[in-house]
């Protein structure tokens, strides 16, 4: 039988049907509204004639940074073409914002994926409305175009078909040469993650060892991409026994492989071999993004156990209350989910890369447009960047566990409802997680909004403390204290309901909160020891970081 192609997988049609039959509804509004996009019209169509007749007129502010080019403010053809852009864009976001009948969920989803159509609009899209590209044209008689459509074929061939855009030069990276190079061992291993401990940088160290999870939907290396930005080597650095889980890439062996099976034979596990390892019976815990979801399901479990080895826990960008997830909200309900549903069962898992492209398109400009500017239509090849070379590495997700883990907690939010999850036969309440704990969080994070982090920092039990960090989901965690960047605001009582009024009235510190971690998480980190080796404990080296299973591709 031949498969049908699923052509509107996102439902936009039905989408923008809703949109359109609300608008109609209020047809006053709809007319002043385009009453209000001609006079504004007239306005620009005067000013712009006046400019081509000579006469000086300031352009109309600009700052987007896709414009950034001179000509588009100080070439009247092109300063046109722009002001008339962004005015078409206003009108329609406006239009779209102010529409009403439409539920919250159908309105968010309305406003981003016009939002996406407006960004694909741009001129800056366009060979024969950019004028660095007619530039670039110019210069090289239009072997630029030529080196774009190369660009564009090679892209095509290693998407098999589907347009893969290259971030970056991937031959320009190896891991453990250039990137994930913090000297290390990997000491245990199962069908579910590496455990790497890393080799100690300090004559002493501190006697409880320090555990990482990542996000399995992520390669760990964000973590350590190059000395100057690693987190893993800086808290090597301050004498913390650092060990961290490298998840498998999983396969079609993996289908029935579920979020119980990351809890048990990932977390919980863990923790069980630093004990071998160690000697310690206890561990201090970071988990980073969804990484943090998985470790907050484990306290959860193992505080209905009676089991107490993690001494203090810190979530990085993790939200536990999936009440407003942001703007990945819009790729989540019932019918995509249905159609995603079809799509991984025919594999037995998620294909990484289709993860990442929903993640680009959060940030369209930065992540697509930009690189299809650049690689196709300048014809330039794409620069040797680290981050997006991991950004690039992406990893597959069974079918059993990703299903389940959109469903339960992005749909319906069943992580805060106590009781209403059961692993192992234990009911998961993080209300009963007494375990210290850290939350921080970035303000300009489109992964985790840093509001809906703070909700889940409210339901634990135990005492938390609230970080704030500059900057987005990635360049405020590896934010290194040499950089001096963004600077974080830090809790200095019992949380409250009101986020907005905390940030009004806490001081904004100066650069990196890594100290102000490090300073928090000494006093359940113990005296100090001398210094540990990988495989002189119970646990035997087994290879060199950064294992056999970070490089599966």
């Amino acid at each position: 039988m031949t498969q049908q192609l699923n052509w509107d997988p996102l439902n936009t049609g039905q989408l923008f049907g809703e949109l359109f039959t609300s608008m109609s509804r209020n047809p006053e509004k709809l007319m002043q509204a385009n009453l209000d996009l001609w006079k504004e019209g007239l306005e620009l169509y005067q000013r712009n004639l006046e400019t081509f007749l000579g006469k000086d007129a300031d352009p109309a502010p600009n700052t987007d940074r896709r414009f950034r080019h001179e000509a588009w403010t100080q070439q009247p053809v092109f300063n046109s073409i722009r002001e008339s852009y962004q005015m078409l864009s206003r009108h329609v976001q406006r239009l779209v914002d102010e529409t009403e009948g439409l539920d919250d969920k159908t309105a968010a989803r309305a406003e981003f994926f016009t939002r996406l159509i407006l960004d694909a609009m741009s001129p800056t899209n366009f060979a024969g409305t950019n004028p660095e590209v007619i530039e670039k044209i110019l210069e090289t008689n239009g072997m630029n175009l030529v080196n774009g459509f190369n660009n564009l074929f090679k892209d095509m061939q290693a998407g098999d078909g589907q347009l893969r855009i290259s971030m970056t030069d991937y031959e320009a990276f190896e891991l453990g040469k250039n990137v994930a190079t913090t000297p290390g061992k990997v000491v245990y291993e199962n069908r579910m993650f590496q455990l790497i401990q890393y080799e100690p940088q300090t004559e002493e160290v501190l006697k409880v060892p320090l555990l990482i999870v990542p996000p399995w939907i992520n390669k760990y290396y964000i973590l350590d991409l190059q000395q100057k930005n690693s987190l893993i080597h800086w808290l090597v650095s301050q004498g913390h026994t650092v060990f961290v889980m490298s998840w498998v890439n999983p396969d079609e062996s993996y289908a029935e492989v579920g979020f119980d099976n990351y809890v048990l034979e990932g977390v919980v596990e863990a923790i069980e071999q630093i004990g071998q390892a160690t000697g310690e019976d206890k561990v201090n815990a970071i988990g980073y993004c969804i990484g943090g979801t998985l470790l907050a399901t484990s306290l959860a479990l193992m505080a209905g156990k009676g089991d107490n080895r993690v001494n203090s826990a810190t979530f990085l960008t993790t939200m536990l209350d999936f009440s407003n997830p942001g703007e990945l909200g819009v790729f989540i309900d019932d019918e995509q989910l249905d159609s995603l549903d079809e799509k991984i069962d025919q594999k037995g898992f998620l294909d990484g890369k289709e993860m990442a492209t929903t993640f680009n398109l959060l940030r369209s400009n930065d992540l697509i447009w930009s690189f299809y500017i650049n690689n196709y239509l300048l014809g330039n090849d794409p620069r040797p960047f680290d981050l997006l070379y991991w950004n690039s590495d992406s990893t597959r997700m069974p079918a059993r566990m990703h299903k389940w883990y959109l469903r339960n907690l992005y749909l319906k939010n069943r992580l805060v409802k106590p009781g209403d999850i059961e692993i192992d036969g234990t009911a998961i309440d993080l209300s009963a997680i007494k375990t210290p704990a850290m939350f921080v969080s970035t303000e300009e994070d489109h992964i985790a909004p840093w509001q809906s982090t703070w909700s889940g920092a409210l339901k634990f039990a135990g005492p938390v403390k609230f970080v704030l960090g500059g900057s987005g989901h990635i360049a405020g965690i590896c934010n290194p204290p040499a950089n001096n960047k963004y600077g974080y605001r830090i809790s200095t009582r019992k949380l409250g309901k009101d986020a907005l009024a905390w940030k009004d009235k806490t001081e904004k510190n100066e650069g990196s909160w890594w100290p102000a971690w490090d300073q928090w998480v000494g006093q359940y980190a113990g005296d100090k020891i001398p210094a540990r080796q990988p495989g002189a404990g119970s646990l035997k080296i087994i290879e060199d970081a950064p294992g056999r299973y970070v490089k599966m591709k």
